[in-house]
């Protein structure tokens, strides 16, 4: 369910690991990088992951956005 959701701006989500009751993914495509994709992960991802697996308390991103080619969203500049 979350894949076709970020498909649409050009993203992936992988899942990492699973390690007690914490789940580690990794953004690629359009996700990496994108200025939105703290707002992707905590109302989306977490909210999809919390609901379908009530046991995972934790959801973490994993992702060097740094190195995001091709965001959807540009990263707010600092």
């Amino acid at each position: 369910a979350i894949n076709p959701a970020v498909a649409g701006h050009g993203g992936y989500i992988e899942l990492i690991d699973v390690k007690d009751s914490t789940v580690y993914i990794r953004m690629s495509g359009g996700c990496q990088g994108c200025g939105a994709a703290d707002v992707t992960l905590k109302a989306g991802i977490e909210r999809m992951i919390f609901e379908e697996l009530p046991e995972v308390t934790e959801v973490l991103d994993t992702t060097d956005h740094a190195t995001g080619t091709n965001p959807y969203y540009e990263a707010a500049k600092k």
